[in-house]
């Protein structure tokens, strides 16, 4: 049952994600396939708007999708010290993300695909975030201390598990991305809501910030 269980929720997301357009296609293939997209910027009136489009399922399986997933690794990589990146932030309004895994040995960069947060806790971080796409801007923001996230790899294969501390920061923050809001604007929304504050965050998980 389980296995008919995943296989039709895995059809339903594959008829979900809407095939890549002809333009998102010439991005993702401009230029060398091996090298960095470029990161877009707020400060230009185009690349703004892109940030602050809603992101859509991408199908794990099409070939461009890999492309992506690849390039947008070369572009976290050349940055000074970034920790993650979204689709977005390249100029593709997909649900991809790329997070540096803090969680684990090696603190590994990895990818995931049409990425959903399912769970957060109601226990929160207060700490610094600053981001790829805003020149100059750093804040301090409240993240739940642990979420449950459900994703999938470019095979297809669907996956859950719980993600805690700086990392699940950046997983939320990522996936901010997904849904148009900026951390600039966020601050901005959030002004009058109330915290009680909490210092979760563990030194482990700072030191590399």
């Amino acid at each position: 049952m389980k296995k008919i269980s995943f296989l039709f929720v895995f059809l339903m997301s594959l008829l979900n994600a809407q095939k890549l357009t002809s333009d998102e296609i010439s991005i993702i293939n401009q230029g060398d396939a091996n090298t960095a997209l470029p990161i877009y910027q707020t400060t230009d009136e185009h690349q703004h708007k892109t940030l602050l489009s809603l992101s859509t399922e991408i199908d794990p399986l099409d070939k461009n999708t890999a492309v992506l997933v690849k390039r947008m690794k070369e572009s976290l990589l050349s940055t000074d010290g970034g920790v993650g990146i979204a689709a977005p932030q390249v100029g593709i309004n997909r649900k991809v993300i790329w997070v540096q895994r803090f969680d684990k040995p090696g603190e590994p960069l990895e990818y995931f695909i049409n990425p959903v947060i399912v769970w957060r806790s109601e226990l929160q971080n207060l700490g610094p975030e600053g981001d790829l796409s805003i020149p100059d801007f750093r804040d301090q923001f409240y993240r739940s201390k642990v979420i449950q996230l459900e994703y999938v790899d470019l095979k297809g294969q669907k996956y859950s598990e719980m993600v805690e501390g700086f990392t699940a920061v950046i997983f939320q923050h990522e996936i901010d991305h997904l849904f148009g809001i900026l951390i600039s604007d966020k601050k901005e929304k959030e002004k009058n809501n109330a915290y009680q504050k909490v210092d979760a965050f563990k030194k482990a998980d700072s030191v590399t910030r």
